[in-house]
């Protein structure tokens, strides 16, 4: 079997004067014997024959499994291995690395950052994730737990690791946030937030209640993705911000286009806004705001124009967290959605502006919409099947799994099945053959 421990001490061969080996220039100087010759791994050094021996041994049996690491390796603290091995390796689009950055890079590499790969045990997770969770919310901490397994993942890919902490221990879990319904507006509720909205931005609440649109999707609709003869809307693209502020079109979330059911009225709603507010061209670059550099990039992230049907009063695209500050908690407030909680008070080249403080609710942000489309389809009675579809979601299970509380039928026809069984006297059938046959 491949490998041997060399006596750095005393030459190879014995001296034919004398017989003995004699001293080599390394004599008491560093670690005596040193471990070589097992393909793949890198020599090591030690005090004493015992230890060098007992390494030698478990390198050759790990390497013969395939399992060999080299504790060297996962010495590397764990930030930076992000910084300079895993972070640079990584291609997300740019609406992925931004809010992934941002939970690595302020949850993660403040806490466990120093640690060296080796020495994050069950111990220093289970540390780490109480920390998190008093930190943010159960459903926050349950991805950065997904990203910090994930760059683990990649340590043992590259031979640090032998394991991934986050899959090895019994008794470290992942954070599991509590299973929230989700929540639909009644018909009074979106009308008020719509009545509490500019002119210009009801439309936002009609396709977002009318198409299930996300908000980005709806940001990014263009007045050329509407096919009023066929009935259908085509959504292709959602209207995005990088973390610098930079403004890009994309593919809707999953990379799924898809087409949903025009109804007769939102068409006439969607007319009567073209009619008022016309559409505004406007031309960004695809997938990545950032300038290219290679042919390939380029012609990734050529510039693309649409018609913007949803624009500021200025005509320009909107941000969406902006468009949320000034425009949708305002109008959740005025329609008793939301309270005001306190004052915000900014100055500018000697101006003040009062700005007033919301409470926060992640329920009742644009999202809600899309939630209310998918509540008035199964209420009507629509096919999940075809719901999935127009969501665009991966499958119809995950339209289940998030809408199966707005079927009002559901477990009704079996609970009526069972009540009609128990409605009737029993009538045995005893068999001719049967003792309690007479």
């Amino acid at each position: 079997m491949a490998g041997y421990i060399e006596d750095r001490w005393l030459k190879k061969k014995p001296n034919k004067d004398t017989g003995k080996r004699d001293r080599t220039a390394l004599w008491g100087r560093g670690k005596r014997y040193r471990v070589k010759g097992i393909p793949g791994v890198r020599d090591r050094s030690f005090d004493t024959s015992e230890d060098a021996k007992q390494w030698l041994a478990n390198a050759q049996t790990d390497t013969t499994r395939g399992e060999f690491v080299d504790p060297r390796d996962g010495a590397i603290p764990l930030a930076q291995y992000i910084e300079k091995h895993w972070w640079p390796g990584r291609s997300d689009e740019p609406s992925t690395a931004a809010p992934m950055r941002s939970k690595i890079w302020n949850h993660i590499i403040p806490f466990l950052g120093e640690t060296a790969l080796r020495d994050i045990d069950a111990a220093a997770l289970r540390i780490w994730t109480t920390q998190l969770l008093t930190r943010v919310e159960a459903s926050t901490a349950q991805v950065i737990w997904i990203h910090l397994s994930t760059i683990l993942e990649a340590a043992v890919d590259d031979g640090r690791l032998i394991k991934n902490p986050c899959k090895a221990h019994r008794t470290v879990k992942a954070p599991k946030p509590s299973k929230r319904r989700a929540k639909a507006w009644s018909r009074s509720t979106v009308d008020a937030v719509r009545a509490g909205l500019q002119d210009r931005y009801h439309i936002a609440v009609d396709l977002g209640v009318g198409l299930g649109l996300r908000q980005g999707e709806a940001f990014g609709l263009g007045e050329e993705d509407f096919d009023f003869d066929a009935g259908v809307v085509h959504i292709r693209r959602q209207l995005r911000w990088d973390s610098k502020g930079r403004p890009y079109f994309c593919l809707p979330k999953g990379g799924k286009t898809r087409e949903a059911p025009l109804s007769p009225n939102l068409a006439k709603r969607v007319q009567d806004h073209f009619r008022r507010f016309p559409s505004v061209a406007c031309t960004l670059p695809w997938r990545n705001p950032e300038s290219p550099t290679t042919e390939l990039e380029a012609r990734q992230r050529k510039p693309i124009t649409v018609r913007l049907i949803l624009t500021t009063s200025q005509g320009n695209r909107i941000n969406y967290a902006m468009w949320n500050k000034r425009s949708w908690r305002p109008a959740l407030a005025a329609a008793g959605v939301l309270k005001v909680i306190g004052e915000k008070v900014e100055t500018y080249g000697g101006r003040t502006r009062r700005h007033p403080v919301y409470e926060l609710s992640r329920a009742d942000m644009f999202h809600v919409l899309r939630h209310t489309y998918a509540s008035t389809q199964l209420e009507a009675g629509e096919s999940i099947v075809s719901l999935s579809e127009w969501l665009g979601h991966a499958s119809p299970q995950t339209t289940l799994n998030h809408y199966a509380h707005f079927m009002p039928e559901a477990g009704k026809r079996g609970l009526a099945a069972m009540d009609e069984w128990f409605g009737q006297d029993p009538q045995p059938n005893v068999p001719e053959k049967s003792l309690g046959a007479s």
